[in-house]
């Protein structure tokens, strides 16, 4: 693992495991045979070369894999629940070689929303534990983190944490790279933040606990769903609010102003700003309407200030990351896993891991010491 100190006074925690296979690729086919090449025949070939190239990139996906939601049953913190869609997201149905980056919630992460909506996310329980010596890692986390990030590892998956940072905002920032890069985007996640960032190009894909699966959601999906274009999906969410994430609405202000007059105004006018920016200036809707969006603009700026995923992070994208995913590991280490989960007296839930040692890997080592542990390399 490295530690990255950055200006922006927050460290980028990054384990890459993609194996780098560096083989040097002859750029030209030999010194003899260009000399048969007529020159009106070389920029053509060096065209198809460069679509071929593009081609490939515009087929590929790159999954990240929002880990911190995944790790929850309902409200109950539970190692079995990711082991059990970490399992199903591996298979070939789901990512196939493609490459994965799994993101963790940062310490501290919330805190800059915080400041700005005190209950933002207030009545959730707290994946990262404050406090503990140190500045992070000693707390609750950090014992989920010694297990999964092992198992990661021998999946050839690379982790990425960035202090002070929530999860989405890395995945939006590392999404923007990703795609001028040529390629494809698929976030693996429940949250429903992400749906701010689909397009033709970025898809989610979620985890279906009814159906046992994971299921794509696709910019269609979401026409389909709210009768709207994906790009309107922050607009429309800071005026209707997040209950989940403790955002209110403007309906419980205005309790006549919900979803339907929502839609309308966000189609006509294109965004939650431009809205705003009319209403300032004359009639954009029925009075209720009109005199909420004048009354309130300050409340629903401050909205889109908390909704709104960062997507200028500094935190950078490793060309290793974009190679494909190395699957022979895959087996073993998840079956090592579900092993130790089902050798274990309890299930490994957030209270009973409270009183074991923080370094996960070690209490593996002592807890079954004639068994395989979690991780084993496979030759």
């Amino acid at each position: 693992m490295k530690t990255l100190s950055s200006s922006n006074t927050f460290n980028f925690i990054h384990q890459s495991f993609i194996p780098c296979n560096c083989n040097p690729s002859s750029s030209s086919s030999s010194s003899s045979s260009s000399s048969l090449v007529s020159f009106k025949k070389t920029p053509k070939t060096t065209s198809l070369q460069k679509l071929n190239t593009e081609s490939k990139q515009q087929s590929k996906r790159v999954f990240f894999l929002d880990v911190n939601p995944l790790c929850y049953e309902g409200t109950n913190p539970s190692l079995h629940y990711f082991a059990k869609w970490l399992k199903l997201f591996l298979s070939h149905q789901v990512t196939q070689s493609h490459p994965v980056i799994a993101v963790f919630d940062g310490e501290r992460g919330s805190e800059y929303r915080r400041n700005l909506l005190p209950s933002y996310k207030a009545n959730r329980r707290k994946f990262v534990a404050r406090g503990g010596g140190g500045g992070g890692g000693s707390g609750h986390v950090g014992r989920f983190y010694g297990v999964i990030s092992d198992v990661l590892q021998k999946c050839n998956v690379p982790v990425i944490k960035v202090d002070g940072h929530e999860a989405d905002d890395v995945v939006a920032t590392l999404a923007e790279q990703v795609l001028k890069k040529g390629f494809r985007v698929v976030i693996a996640s429940p949250d429903k933040d992400f749906k701010q960032l689909i397009s033709d190009n970025v898809q989610i894909v979620m985890p279906k606990p009814e159906l046992q699966r994971w299921s794509f959601y696709t910019a269609k999906h979401y026409r389909d769903q709210y009768n709207c274009d994906p790009q309107s999906d922050l607009s429309l969410r800071c005026i209707i609010g997040d209950e989940v994430d403790g955002v209110p609405g403007i309906q419980h202000l205005v309790p006549s102003f919900g979803w339907k007059t929502a839609l309308k105004l966000i189609q006509k006018h294109g965004s939650l700003e431009a809205l705003l920016n009319a209403a300032a200036v004359r009639t954009v809707g029925r009075p209720y309407a009109q005199d909420a969006l004048t009354k309130y603009a300050d409340y629903l700026r401050r909205n889109y200030e908390v909704l709104a995923l960062k997507r200028d992070l500094n935190v950078q994208l490793l060309e290793e990351w974009l190679v494909d995913r190395n699957t022979h590991n895959d087996t073993v280490a998840l079956s090592n896993l579900f092993k130790y989960l089902e050798e274990s007296k309890e299930p490994i839930t957030m209270r009973n891991f409270v009183n074991r040692p923080a370094n996960t890997s070690a209490y593996v080592r002592k807890k079954h010491r004639n068994q395989i542990s979690v991780g084993t390399d496979v030759m």
